[in-house]
């Protein structure tokens, strides 16, 4: 049987992606197979795409590091045939094919599978971002931040990562602040619960090692000045979290925040995160993640619109989560 996939190839350095027909004797190694139904752009789709970073490690290959859809066979223990399940990250995208088909061949563990009350659609509208949004409260938590500490301030809040983080805290009970570089869609965060918008050129510039302490705590999305001037302004014994480098990989600050004021940076991994933190993870999801909060953060496009997707994104003119239907 065929089925179709966006399949990205490499010639010299430059990477380009097409749709093609492809036979399941073409899909890679694994315990289980599943049948596709969506997937999703995150801003680590669009460097595998695009080729900025080093994603995709093998050419050709079917990018997308999320997927989710029902298990059409499957030898892995306590995967079964019919079962709903999600997959972020591992080596999807990278070694092996990724969620842009509509079909899938993996590892057993490197599945989750979806708790009620998510469909499909809704576990990638959530992706690895609404994952990793998750995965930053829990360390908010284990650090001790309540919302009787102050504000948490969320960076790089239009993306995904900030758009559900901004929403499973408001609903926590935290009093977010959003920081952004559209202005303009300040309601649009408000509507997922930020209580204060932020201009982003406030953080994203050079600043002072140490400033007047603003936030309890922080979910980090974009690296560099901005993350250095967020530990500057965070509050005694305060937790920021860190997961993306949109504005860069840098961290030019110093040790003053650590040691002056006991802030913790905390580290937050998606790739390789152990099944134990996934389930917790997807299982807070589902007890915590408002599905009409879930539903305004989310556009829907096809196999063949995601490298278009990718261009709007560096851009900056993506809101929120992009959902690919495989099956469009």
């Amino acid at each position: 049987m065929t089925f179709k996939a966006l399949l990205a190839a490499k010639t010299g350095e430059k990477i380009s992606t097409s749709v093609v027909e492809m036979n399941e004797q073409d899909l890679m190694p694994g315990d289980v197979t599943v049948a596709v139904d969506y997937s999703t752009v995150n801003y680590k789709d669009a460097l595998a795409i695009s080729g900025r970073a080093e994603i995709i490690r093998q050419f050709p290959l079917i990018p997308g590091i999320d997927l989710a859809g029902t298990v059409e066979a499957s030898s892995y223990p306590g995967i079964a045939v019919g079962d709903r399940v999600v997959a972020n990250s591992w080596g999807l995208s990278q070694t092996h094919h990724g969620g842009y088909a509509q079909k899938a061949r993996m590892k057993g563990e490197w599945l989750v599978k979806i708790p009620a009350p998510f469909s499909t659609k809704d576990a990638m509208a959530i992706g690895t971002a609404g994952y990793t949004a998750m995965l930053s409260v829990l360390a908010l938590e284990h650090g001790g931040i309540t919302p009787q500490r102050g504000d948490i301030l969320v960076t790089g809040a239009n993306g995904g990562v900030g758009s559900i983080a901004i929403a499973l805290l408001a609903d926590l009970g935290y009093r977010v602040v959003a920081s952004t570089g559209r202005l303009e869609e300040a309601d649009y965060l408000r509507s997922l619960g930020a209580a204060d918008v932020i201009d982003r050129q406030t953080l994203s510039e050079l600043g002072a090692p140490i400033s007047r302490e603003r936030w309890a705590g922080a979910v980090d999305s974009v690296g560099s000045h901005t993350l250095v001037n967020v530990l500057a302004q965070t509050q005694y014994r305060g937790v920021v979290t860190a997961c993306g480098l949109a504005q860069g990989a840098d961290l030019p600050g110093t040790v003053l925040p650590f040691i002056l004021r006991n802030v913790t940076l905390a580290g937050i991994d998606s790739v390789n995160a152990p099944h134990e933190a996934r389930i917790e993870a997807w299982s807070r999801l589902a007890r915590d993640l408002d599905l009409n909060k879930l539903a305004r953060t989310m556009q829907v496009v096809g196999l063949a619109e995601v490298p278009e997707v990718v261009r709007q994104m560096f851009a900056g003119k993506v809101q929120g989560r992009t959902v690919v239907d495989v099956n469009a």
